[in-house]
Parts: C-alpha cells; sequence; structure tokens
C-alpha cells in the first residue's frame, strides 16, 4: 500500500510541474493587458483654497445636488455638511434644524438667505428666528454658500451656529415640467421655464404641492 501511495504521489507530482511550466510558457508568450485610462472626480468640484477662511466655509451647486432626492424643500439644508433638516408636519411648517448634533430648532441660531433676503423671522409663535424655506423651489437653486460657527457676525442676527446663503438661477437652458407623488396623498408638480426679454431673461415657475395627512 505504502508503495502504490508513493507511486501515486510521484505521478500527482509530475502533473503538476508539466502544468506549471504550461502556465509559465502561456504567460510569456501572452502581451501585456493594457487598460483604458479612467479618471474619477469626487468630491467638492471647486477648489476653495485661499478663498475660504477655515473648512468649516464652502460652496454647493445645483450640479452636486440635482439628482439628490428630496421629500421635502427643507432639505435642501442637508447639503451643509453635518445639517440635518427634520419635520413633524407637512410643508406648513418650518422644518426643525440640527448642526453638528446641536439642536437649532426651527432656525433660531442659523440665519439663512434667498437671493439677499433675510429668511428669519425676529418674532414668530414657535421661537426668535423661526425659517421657513419651504417656498424655495430646489430645482432653481443655482448654489448654496454657507459658514459653520459663530464666526459670522456681518451676516446679522441668528448666526451664531452659522449661515447659509441661497442663489436662484437668472435662466434655464430648458423649460421643466415634473409630477411627484407618493404615500399619505402626496402630489407634487412643478413648471419652470425662461425666456429672453429684452437685454435679460425672464424665469418664471410655479409649484403646486398637496398632502392627505
Amino acid at each position: 500500500m505504502r508503495i502504490k501511495q508513493k507511486q501515486n504521489s510521484k505521478i500527482c507530482l509530475g502533473i503538476g510541474v508539466v502544468l506549471g511550466m504550461n502556465c509559465v510558457m502561456v504567460n510569456a508568450d501572452s502581451q501585456p493587458l493594457e487598460l483604458d485610462e479612467m479618471v474619477i472626480e469626487a468630491g467638492r468640484e471647486k477648489d476653495l483654497i485661499g478663498t475660504t477662511g477655515s473648512a468649516s466655509e464652502g460652496e454647493v451647486s445645483q450640479a452636486q445636488f440635482e439628482y439628490r432626492p428630496l421629500s421635502r424643500n427643507g432639505e435642501l439644508m442637508e447639503v451643509v455638511p453635518g445639517a440635518v433638516a427634520t419635520q413633524h408636519s407637512g410643508s406648513g411648517k418650518a422644518n426643525q434644524y440640527f448642526l453638528r448634533g446641536f439642536n437649532l430648532d426651527h432656525g433660531t441660531d442659523f440665519t439663512t438667505y434667498v437671493d439677499g433676503i433675510p429668511m428669519n423671522m425676529p418674532t414668530h409663535a414657535h421661537g426668535q428666528g423661526y425659517m421657513d424655506i419651504n417656498s424655495v423651489i430646489p430645482e432653481l437653486v443655482k448654489k448654496i454658500e454657507y459658514g459653520k460657527g459663530p464666526y459670522y457676525a456681518e451676516v446679522g442676527d441668528f448666526s451664531s451656529a452659522g449661515y447659509s446663503k441661497m442663489f436662484s438661477m437668472d435662466k434655464l437652458p430648458e423649460g421643466l415640467l415634473k409630477f411627484t407623488g407618493g404615500e399619505f396623498g402626496y402630489y407634487r408638480t412643478l413648471i419652470a421655464n425662461s425666456n429672453k426679454v429684452g437685454s435679460g431673461d425672464l424665469l418664471y415657475a410655479g409649484e403646486f404641492n398637496f398632502y392627505n395627512g
């Protein structure tokens, strides 16, 4: 039995050596495989070195959140790193915001401007600095600038935790017509377009939404 086992082992070893030599010869004769160049870009497209004072400042363009699903308009604030927008009612009430884990209530400590117009209300039943951005149409926002921290006295009241500035588009490359539906009787329709008027552009839009719950 031992003699047969030794013979079988020698045969298997010989077969393995032959197969290994054939593999080496095949690899030696084959041409090297050349892969096409692949370029992958990620993160913020704009180089902010030398233009911002710290990593707490930044800018987010429409191209970076164009295909981001937004279940409510207030989620635009979530493009700011570390910001979270929650909602315990429909679009008739401002969101509750958090930044870096701290509760900002309905915007008391975070000021927001839309095309230079302050969105925080000095007085409101829900609290001072109430910030409702449900009137903003996400598809028409060109970019959002932001700053985090208590360093921006120039932006005015309600900025002890930071600020954001939203800028609307001047014109659209093409018209928009969108229909959206969801649970609890949610429907949304958006119509937007722009036309050349004289030396400028006229952008017009209408948004209609409905909740049942």
